[in-house]
């Protein structure tokens, strides 16, 4: 009997042994296709590149495509660009040409200026503009406007310098790879390092207007999982900046809101006078980390994306009652568009299929057509090759960036969260900040034959970051 146990274990081991190696040799393989130039006629489909897994992997996994060997694509879907937004990349540096006018030593600040060159990379700031790119460089700005304003009294920039050194910074993240046109894509310019119309701007009259003991030890250390829900800090940086602002006295002269709205430029720009204090106060990590923070807890209390009036889904799916082709069709034409904006989170998601569906509701759609059709918010968000939503974490995240990926970031694939229908085709608040701070429970899907936005219902994986997840079971 001993002998017949010894054999069954040792044809198990040989087996197992034989399988990790058959796994360790293909993913060798695949190394290798980087080093093997491809015929430039030949453009394999997603498919060919890739195979994906029959199960799902539900545990946040690195996008790093480094396995994909690099070739053109000619008339792609994306002009202009040699390779699909999120295939690796690796940024052309060069010397930055300074208008000489910014009495800075952008030296001593290089360390945020770097992490928000690879936050904000080339290919990569468009999409991930909303969560990533965008909260970094205003925090980078509100570091620099301290930094500037360390030797004087003053909290902010008076407007000429602050041209001359809003361009250097755009210049100097530029020739660090990020992309040239960060302005625009972020709403941003120089009147953000002046202060705007904030009436306190030197350090003097701002620590006699606010509490700063109470401001500093309120935003020094915030712990992101309860500071969106459970807010300590931003109460605090609020309540200075109505001081500073004036805009608390004018409320208590006039107890009705009319023409109110005409001092929410001015309160914003004290909000912005805060922030320059409080990066003269924090380490530069300290603050950084401060704001982003405060930026995940505004980007994530709304959804970022263009939602068009969806006419023919509404057409296709209002006397709808069963799993319709037609209707499920339709739906899936109308997300596949929403799938090409950009990447969301998953709390950003949660409020736009909520939006989508009072849109529809709105419409005449009255049955749950995300039950009928298999969407969950995944749908919601920028497709990894167009195979597997990727939806990033709540929490604030960074751009990754190493001499053999390029730049990566972290999809969580956890979040296979049934899309919600909502209750009624009026959506005046939706507030994601249940007792226990956390996302609604994973579902179960009774659908996963409908042909909705997901297919046949397989659980699918990001099928370029298998050999990744192999490699790291293994190794």
């Amino acid at each position: 009997m001993d002998c017949v146990t010894t054999a069954k274990w040792l044809k198990g081991s040989w087996f197992h042994l034989l399988l990790q190696f058959t796994i360790w040799l293909c993913s060798f393989d695949n190394v290798l296709a980087l080093e093997t130039p491809l015929d430039p006629s030949h453009v394999s489909s997603a498919s060919a590149l890739a195979s994906s897994p029959k199960s799902g992997v539900f545990k946040p996994i690195e996008i790093s495509p480094a396995v994909i060997p690099h070739y053109s694509f000619p008339g792609g879907s994306f002009p202009g660009d040699a390779l699909p937004p999120m295939y690796p990349t690796h940024p052309s540096t060069y010397d930055p040409i300074l208008t000489g006018r910014c009495p800075v030593n952008f030296s001593a600040i290089s360390s945020i200026m770097e992490k928000t060159a690879s936050d904000c990379n080339q290919p990569l700031a468009g999409v991930v503009g909303n969560v990533i790119c965008c909260p970094q460089f205003s925090s980078l700005l509100h570091i620099f406007q301290g930094f500037y304003s360390t030797s004087s009294d003053n909290l902010v920039l008076q407007n000429a310098v602050a041209d001359d050194c809003f361009t250097d910074i755009v210049s100097i993240l530029s020739s660090r790879g990020a992309n040239s046109s960060l302005p625009t894509i972020c709403s941003t310019k120089s009147t953000n390092l002046t202060g705007g119309s904030c009436p306190v701007k030197d350090m003097t009259t701002f620590e006699k207007t606010v509490n700063t003991s109470r401001l500093l030890e309120s935003c020094s250390t915030i712990d992101p999982l309860k500071e969106c829900c459970r807010a300590i800090c931003q109460p605090v940086v609020m309540e200075a900046a109505l001081k500073l602002s004036g805009v608390q006295s004018y409320m208590n002269d006039n107890k009705d809101a009319f023409g109110l709205s005409n001092h929410v430029d001015v309160l914003n720009d004290c909000k912005g006078v805060v922030f320059s204090w409080l990066s003269r106060k924090l380490p530069n990590d300290s603050a950084n980390k401060a704001f982003r923070i405060l930026s995940a807890c505004k980007v994530n209390k709304a959804c970022p994306l263009d939602l068009k009036q969806p006419t023919e889904v509404i057409a296709a799916c209002r006397n709808v009652a069963a799993p319709s082709p037609s209707c499920c069709s339709s739906l899936n034409t109308y997300i596949a568009g929403i799938q090409k904006q950009m990447l969301i989170t998953n709390r950003q998601a949660i409020i736009c299929a909520t939006m989508f569906g009072a849109m529809l509701k709105k419409g005449g759609v009255m049955t749950n057509v995300y039950e009928l059709c298999d969407v969950d918010i995944k749908d919601f968000s920028l497709q990894v090759y167009g195979q597997e939503g990727c939806l990033l974490g709540s929490l604030p995240a960074d751009m990754v960036y190493d001499n053999i990926t390029g730049f990566s970031f972290t999809c969580d694939l956890r979040d296979n969260i049934a899309a919600p229908w909502p209750s009624s085709s009026s959506v005046t608040s939706l507030s994601l900040c249940a007792p226990e701070m956390s996302l609604p429970a994973l579902p179960t899907s009774h659908n996963l034959g409908n042909p909705g936005c997901r297919g046949g219902g397989v659980d699918l994986i990001v099928p370029i970051l298998s050999i990744f997840v192999l490699g790291t079971l293994l190794f």
